[in-house]
């Protein structure tokens, strides 16, 4: 089957599945158990008077903004729109609105304005009861792995099958594939505690994608792990890409996103100020443009 025909393909078997839940609700709506199963664990993403998901984007901005009660901004006015199978940099610095925009996709912050759809699917639609069932058409790796230290590598990735209602067959045929193409075949029976850090993230990944979800998450996929190692877990979700998952990846890494070259949204404080189809972490200024940034900020250049 043609990839894109395989993509739909998992879009619509997730929606069909999604109002005959397996999980029970005491599992599905604890948020430890979400974070830990790394799935943030299917409400109904196809509705009949929408186009199929294959002519939308899989994720659609519109207008948003994010006010804390602190008053800090997380988002100002974002627009911006990501198509199915993109592998797309998201980019900026600390306090920027990169985990702003990771939260608000998984509907664990509401936006103070504006409009957020997921395959077409308006997000403030889903109710409070819907949430873990709407997360499990997600993948998401977290920076700091967020592993079960008392299970297994094996284990730790069945649990996000076993969570969403995967049966004993269909855990035994599933977690030994995802365990080899994460390149864990020989660490099933490891503890995390047993592991290299570029492991844990591995187990992270593998967890994330054993539903083979359509959109995967990564929110600083590299920030704990060595520079030679960032190359390997990029290689990975870059496959995990291939296979028709759109990939959303919140980095600092500015040396893997310049080697990439992939699709790159900046972010500053809260805004949208760039979005390149092959961009660099950082995009070269003009002269006119260095020249504009000296005046407003006061600043002066080096041996000036």
């Amino acid at each position: 089957m043609p990839r894109s025909q395989s993509t739909n393909h998992r879009w619509r078997a997730i929606a069909a599945r999604a109002d005959t839940p397996g999980v029970p609700a005491r599992e599905a709506a604890r948020p430890g158990a979400e974070r830990a199963a790394g799935s943030p664990a299917a409400v109904n993403l196809k509705r009949p008077s929408e186009p199929p998901p294959g002519r939308r984007p899989v994720i659609e901005f519109r207008g948003v903004s994010m006010r804390y009660p602190t008053g800090d901004v997380g988002l100002d006015q974002a627009t911006f729109a990501i198509d199915r199978e993109e592998f797309v940099f998201l980019v900026g610095p600390t306090g920027s609105g990169k985990s702003t925009v990771m939260r608000l996709l998984i509907k664990e912050l509401e936006p103070t304005e504006g409009r957020i759809r997921v395959a077409g699917r308006e997000l403030h639609e889903i109710p409070r009861k819907r949430v873990p069932y709407f997360r499990r058409n997600l993948g998401v790796v977290y920076q700091d792995f967020k592993l079960l230290p008392n299970r297994t590598v094996y284990d730790n990735v069945a649990y996000a099958l076993q969570v969403t209602g995967g049966t004993r067959r269909e855990i035994r045929a599933k977690v030994p594939d995802i365990l080899r193409l994460t390149g864990l075949a020989t660490k099933l029976h490891n503890y995390p505690d047993q592991l290299s850090g570029g492991e844990q993230q591995r187990v992270s990944i593998a967890r994330a994608f054993v539903n083979h979800p359509p959109l995967l998450l990564a929110d600083e996929p590299t920030g704990n792990v060595d520079p030679n190692t960032s190359i390997d877990i990029m290689r990975l979700l870059y496959r995990i890409n291939r296979t028709g998952t759109t990939v959303l990846v919140a980095t600092h890494d500015n040396a893997m996103v310049d080697k990439m070259r992939r699709r790159v949204l900046e972010l500053r404080d809260g805004r949208i100020v760039r979005d390149e189809a092959a961009g660099l972490y950082a995009r070269d200024e003009s002269t006119r443009e260095f020249a504009r940034r000296m005046r407003s900020t006061g600043e002066r250049p080096d041996g000036v």
